[in-house]
C-alpha cells in the first residue's frame, strides 16, 4: 500500500496518533537487549515485525494485544521514554508533518505509583509524572532539531478509571508545556457506559479549560459518540465512523462543526469499518463537507506510515489535492493549540498551499 512518491507533497497536520504505537522496531530491540529479555520476537527485526504487525482485518482487541509483545522492552526505562518521543518527532518531520498532537497514557510507561503495574514489570522509581516530563523533553528536543511543532494529549483508559483523576491533574500541571488535551481510549463496550472516574476527570477538564477528545464510534456504536459529546463535552471525536449510522446525531454534529479524527488503515485493521474502502464513512463525511482530518493512529502494529492513509484516500475515496488541503486545514483549525499559535499554523499552510479560500 506504500508508494514511492508522496500522494500529497505539501505540509501536513496530524492529530490522532499514539506514542506507544510509533516506537521504531530498532528501538524496541535495543532496549529488549539492554533488559536481556528472552523472547522469540526479540531475535531480530524480521521476527519482531512478524509478531507485532497486524496485516489483515481483525478486531480492536486483537490489535491492542500486540502492545504486550513489545512494551515490556521500553516501559520503566527513562532513556527509552525520552528516545521514543524524540524519534517520533523525527519520523513525523520526515513525513512532511509540520504540526502533530501525539497521545499516550503515562501510567503504561511507569513502574512506580501505578496500581497495578503493567506489562509484568517489577516496582521501580519511574512515576507517571516523570514519564510526562521525559516525553516533554523528547518532543521539545525533536522540535528544535527537526523544525516541527509537537504537542501531546494524555489518555485516560476506559478499563482504568482509577487513573483518570491523576491524568487530568497532569494535564493541568503541564498545560501548554507540550500537553494540550485529555483523551479517553480503549474498549468502548466496558462498564456499560462512562465510569464515574472518567466523568469526573472530564468535568474537571472542562472547569480547567483543558481541551477534550474522545475515542468513540470506532468499535462501538453511535450511542458512544453521543455519550462523548453530551457527557464528556468532547470537542473532537477519535474515529467516530459509526456516527453516520445515527442520522440525527450525525446531522447535529455536522451543524456543530465537530471534528472527526479519521484513520483509514486503522479502521481496516481493527475491523471498525467495512474492509471495502469504497464504502468507508469518510467518503460520506467528505461529501457532506464535514470537519475531519487524516491520521495514522499507530504505525508499528499497523505496519504502515501516514502515506498509506493518504494513498487509500486517493485510490479508493476519490480524494483530490484540494481535498487533502482542506483536510489539513480542518486539522489546523481544530487543533488544540492556543488561538494565536493556531492562527500562525494556518498562515503557514495557506502560504504553502497558495490558497486561502478553503
Amino acid at each position: 500500500m506504500e508508494t514511492s512518491f508522496p500522494v500529497f507533497k505539501k505540509p501536513k497536520v496530524e492529530l490522532h496518533i499514539h506514542l506507544d504505537a510509533t516506537i521504531r522496531p530498532e528501538t524496541v530491540l535495543h532496549f529488549a537487549k539492554k533488559k536481556n529479555l528472552q523472547s522469540s520476537w526479540f531475535e531480530d527485526r524480521e521476527a519482531f515485525l512478524k509478531s507485532v504487525v497486524c496485516s489483515k482485518p481483525g478486531s480492536l482487541t486483537e490489535f491492542l494485544s500486540k502492545f504486550h509483545y513489545y512494551m515490556p522492552a521500553v516501559v520503566g526505562d527513562r532513556d527509552a521514554v525520552k528516545r521514543i518521543a524524540y524519534e517520533f518527532v523525527e519520523t513525523k518531520a520526515a513525513e512532511g508533518v509540520i504540526y502533530v498532537e501525539v497521545r499516550y497514557n503515562p501510567h503504561l510507561f511507569a513502574n512506580c505509583k501505578v496500581d497495578p503495574l503493567q506489562f509484568g514489570q517489577n516496582e521501580g522509581d519511574l512515576t507517571p509524572e516523570e514519564v510526562v516530563q521525559l516525553v516533554n523533553q523528547g518532543l521539545k528536543e525533536g522540535e528544535k532539531d527537526f523544525n516541527i511543532k509537537a504537542r501531546s494529549i494524555l489518555c485516560c483508559l476506559r478499563h482504568m478509571p482509577e487513573w483518570s483523576p491523576e491524568i487530568v491533574e497532569l494535564c493541568k500541571k503541564y498545560q501548554n508545556d507540550t500537553v494540550v488535551a485529555i483523551d479517553l481510549s480503549g474498549d468502548e463496550g466496558l462498564n456499560g457506559g462512562i465510569s464515574p472516574g472518567h466523568l469526573q476527570a472530564y468535568e474537571e477538564a472542562v472547569r480547567s479549560c483543558i481541551h477534550r477528545t474522545v475515542h468513540a464510534g470506532e468499535a462501538g456504536p453511535a450511542a458512544v459518540v453521543k455519550e462523548a459529546v453530551e457527557l464528556l463535552k468532547a470537542e473532537r471525536i477519535g474515529h467516530g465512523y459509526h456516527t453516520v449510522e445515527d442520522p440525527a446525531l450525525y446531522k447535529r454534529l455536522l451543524q456543530m462543526d465537530m471534528h472527526f479524527e479519521m484513520c483509514p488503515w486503522s479502521s481496516y485493521i481493527t475491523g471498525a469499518c467495512d474492509p471495502d474502502f469504497t464504502k468507508h464513512p469518510l467518503i460520506q463525511l467528505k461529501k457532506d463537507g464535514a470537519n475531519y482530518s487524516l491520521n495514522n493512529d499507530g504505525p508499528l502494529p499497523m505496519g504502515v506510515s501516514l502515506e498509506t492513509d493518504y494513498n487509500i484516500a486517493k485510490t479508493y475515496m476519490g480524494f483530490t489535492e484540494e481535498d487533502f488541503m482542506r483536510a489539513n486545514l480542518n486539522a489546523a483549525r481544530s487543533c488544540f493549540l492556543p488561538e494565536e499559535e493556531k492562527k500562525q499554523l494556518l498562515g503557514v499552510l495557506y502560504e504553502a498551499y497558495g490558497r486561502n479560500d478553503l
